[in-house]
């Protein structure tokens, strides 16, 4: 159990007793008049004023104390001979769509392992909401249920809960089937999001870490998608790539302002991020729930998608790289774009991006799809190591929306790669068209937990994928 026994305000006491110590020294050895000892008095009371001031208001540390991955039964996982016999069986697609799915998978960059929604199993596939309440409830309950487990965390000592999943918005909402299943206490507060997109993770870290600042406390971020719900049958190719790349996912993470846990704790949380940029109409339309204009509804990825990732990307980091960027970093960036400028070269000047490597050891970029993450790959100027992580959860999980950043943080830490003192940056892009971006530090070696995701399969990664 981790109760809170003190608040880190109660650092503070040291500084008043110290100062009222040397208050009375001063008072008696000190060869002052009444006057003056009066007025300096004052002066060192006012200070201690101010030092208590300070530390009673200043932001808590905000610690990722542990996180869970849920992992369905493996007969549920989905490759393509799957994927082609559910096809046949529903009979709803024509063959032109049959065969553009198929080339989308082939060269999706998903292995045979992902996991596909239970409603690709059941045998009415006119009923969707059934299905999409047991795939919402086997994964939140599940990871839930591990991680409190794992980190002897009670129910009742979450004092915040955010859960997050783009396209099922059930009611009671999702958040309250949490607190109904685990019993939270009545004075949680809960937040529900809902069409955040792929984002929803970092984003929640994000809010959970803003309330957590200034309100100690535990916060559970609970991220998930029902797939099967938004299965599309129709022969609208923008919305036929989700059947293709998006599976089975959902994270729980517990993060906590107790410093009484800094110990236990995997990660300190130092920045975050957010930057939206759905003003620009390209960006907000690049992907979308839409009607098809045949009566069928799915989420339409245009071809949009890459460049205003890309877009997005460079606007992001033009905020991100002031804040966790040396100064060396800048200046040099700073005298590469100028020189860029002079010589003319105004295009190669755009092109120029700060060396994040200089800022963070691990790079936890976003996973949705082969092209985005090629995309980043190729603007950020990283290496195949560095975007190895995103290839191979890919790969081994596909895009499993909200959640994937944690599938992800699960890679790093079966192969071994995160050390004491390692920065990791977290980025992940969503529907709108948003970026969000969080900044972490390991406190200790973090090895590979006994639920993590890549248990059972690390040993065969990395894979040399064709890019």
């Amino acid at each position: 159990m981790h109760p809170f026994s003190t608040s880190s305000r109660l650092c503070s006491i040291p500084v008043l007793i110290a100062a009222i110590t040397l208050t009375l020294v001063l008072h008696y050895l000190l060869p002052l008049t009444p006057t003056d000892r009066i007025s300096f008095i004052a002066l060192l009371w006012s200070s201690v004023v101010a030092v208590l001031t300070y530390f009673s208001t200043r932001p808590l540390a905000v610690l990722l104390l542990d996180y869970s991955c849920y992992c369905p039964d493996a007969d549920h996982r989905c490759n393509l001979e799957l994927c082609e016999y559910f096809g046949m069986r529903s009979r709803r697609y024509s063959p032109e769509s049959a065969d553009f799915m198929r080339a989308i998978y082939r060269k999706s960059g998903l292995g045979d392992e992902t996991y596909a929604p239970p409603y690709i199993f059941q045998p009415d596939l006119d009923s969707k909401l059934p299905p999409a309440i047991v795939e919402a409830d086997d994964g939140m309950c599940s990871a839930v249920a591990a991680l409190l487990s794992k980190t002897s965390v009670a129910p009742e000592m979450i004092s915040t809960l955010i859960v997050a999943c783009s396209m099922f918005s059930p009611v009671p909402s999702l958040a309250s089937r949490i607190v109904n299943r685990f019993q939270f206490r009545s004075d949680v507060k809960s937040f529900n999001l809902s069409g955040m997109g792929c984002s929803t993770g970092a984003l929640g870290m994000d809010l959970a870490t803003r309330i957590l600042r200034r309100s100690p406390g535990y916060a559970l971020l609970v991220v998930t998608e029902a797939t099967g719900l938004n299965w599309y049958f129709g022969d609208n190719r923008h919305m036929l790539v989700t059947n293709c790349i998006f599976r089975v996912g959902t994270a729980a993470a517990l993060l906590t302002s107790n410093p009484a846990c800094r110990d236990s704790a995997k990660y300190e949380l130092l920045k975050s991020l957010r930057t939206h940029h759905g003003s620009e109409d390209t960006a907000y339309n690049a992907a979308m729930q839409a009607d098809d204009g045949k009566g069928g509804i799915g989420v339409a990825l245009t071809k949009d998608l890459v460049r205003v990732a890309g877009a997005s990307l460079r606007s992001h980091i033009s905020n991100l790289a002031p804040r966790v960027l040396p100064v060396s970093e800048l200046a040099r960036y700073a005298w590469r774009v100028v020189r860029s400028v002079v010589k003319g070269e105004r295009k190669a000047a755009a092109a120029h991006v700060p060396d994040f490597t200089t800022a963070f050891e691990h790079m936890c970029i976003h996973a949705g799809g082969k092209a985005v993450i090629d995309a980043v790959g190729r603007i950020m100027g990283f290496d195949d190591w560095v975007i190895e992580p995103a290839r191979m959860c890919l790969h081994r999980f596909g895009n499993t929306s909200s959640s994937l950043v944690f599938y992800e943080l699960g890679y790093f830490e079966a192969t071994g790669r995160i050390r004491r003192g390692d920065r990791v940056w977290i980025l992940a892009f969503g529907t709108g068209f948003k970026a969000c971006s969080v900044v972490c530090r390991a406190l200790r070696d973090v090895r590979m937990a006994p639920d993590n995701p890549w248990k059972d399969s690390v040993h065969r990664y990395p894979l040399k994928l064709r890019v």
